[in-house]
């Protein structure tokens, strides 16, 4: 009798990744539902930009400009810098992992607030790094004077999101600018700012108006959102050029598509973007009729100033989450703490407050 083959050796990874939960999109919406999980722009291309990314099909044999070149130079021009102070990349995530994984590594911190973008405790556990992770203020914003006190010699990244996600409050102009006079001028400070363009609150910090101020800030922005390009990757920072270098030497080269490249370009056309920017507009009027209904109902929803909403639903989030659900209405659950519900279809916004308001504090939760 011939013996069994011995099984074999399980293959040794990093510890730390192994346990890192790999990130998991939401349910897909029923039939005739909502999906408002992923804070997407709701409204559909326009023809110009679509006419712009089908252009490209002719040329997919062919690798795309590894720099992005004609975006960062428009881009430059736009924010008044050289566009070897522009960075291009698959969305505002790859380059926030760039940059941690440029500046942190094994035995380095990372501070942020908490909650914030779930992308970052990932990112930051993936370059080797620690998090240190700020409590959030009772109103669901940044502390920064906690977050500067946080600061050690190992520090080696702060990371500031405004609006943040996932609850929508802001960082203003004076708390960031306090908060830059507080951190040491060698770390290096991440602004992320992908919801930047739905804010209305005048108080908000502008990342447009810090730069060249500061040699440690790098500033990032997306098209995801208010450009509604999500589904093509394309993000970009501005910070000083070596800070820039060295987040491109860890870049995967070649990731920004030519596709996504036109794509941008096109939406910055004078006959596209006022087009754009005015669907921001309709999507913010959007967000404060709906954080108003909300209220009204007695959901304690804080300042909300990105393109979603935030319930802090505590320990009844997965039976909110639930009845949201089988309304035909997908929001981003986070266990235990709320839900993060995006700004979509009007018609949406009707069967998100019908359905929750059974479930508004003071009633049955």
């Amino acid at each position: 009798m011939t013996a069994p083959e011995p099984a074999p050796a399980a293959v040794r990874l990093r510890a730390e990744i192994a346990a890192l939960p790999p990130y998991r999109q939401g349910r897909p919406a029923p039939a005739d539902g909502f999906k408002l999980s992923s804070n997407e722009n709701p409204f559909e291309p326009l023809p110009s930009v679509r006419d712009a990314v089908a252009a490209t099909a002719a040329t997919i044999n062919r690798y795309p400009d590894a720099t992005a070149l004609a975006l960062r130079e428009r881009l430059a021009e736009r924010f008044g810098v050289s566009a070897d102070e522009v960075l291009v990349g698959a969305g505002s995530v790859s380059l926030l992992a760039a940059f941690i994984q440029a500046a942190a590594g094994a035995g380095d911190e990372v501070v942020y607030s908490w909650r914030s973008f779930e992308a970052y405790p990932g990112l930051v556990t993936v370059s080797g790094a620690t998090s240190v992770q700020v409590p959030n203020r009772a109103d669901h914003g940044h502390e920064l004077d906690a977050m500067a006190a946080a600061i050690t010699e190992r520090t080696r990244v702060a990371i500031v999101c405004s609006p943040n996600n996932p609850t929508g409050v802001v960082v203003t102009a004076a708390e960031f600018e306090s908060f830059m006079r507080q951190v040491p001028s060698d770390l290096l400070v991440l602004l992320d700012e992908a919801y930047v363009e739905f804010v209305r609150d005048e108080a908000s910090v502008d990342g447009r108006t810090l730069i060249g101020r500061y040699p440690n800030l790098v500033i990032l922005r997306t098209f995801s959102k208010a450009y509604g390009l999500a589904g093509l990757r394309v993000g970009y920072a501005i910070g000083p050029v070596a800070v820039l270098d060295a987040a491109r030497a860890t870049l995967i080269p070649l990731s920004v598509t030519a596709a996504s490249t036109a794509a941008a370009l096109a939406s910055l056309e004078p006959a596209a973007e006022p087009e754009l920017l005015a669907r921001v507009d309709e999507i913010a009027g959007r967000r404060d009729r709906l954080v108003a209904a909300l209220r009204a109902d007695g959901w304690p929803v804080p300042a909300a100033q990105g393109n979603f909403v935030w319930l802090p639903t505590g320990e009844a989030t997965d039976q909110v989450a639930e009845a949201l659900w089988n309304a035909g209405v997908v929001a981003r659950p986070f266990a235990g703490d709320g839900i993060r519900v995006s700004v979509g279809e009007p018609d949406s916004l009707d069967t998100l407050v019908a359905a929750i308001k059974p479930l508004a504090p003071g009633s049955s939760l």
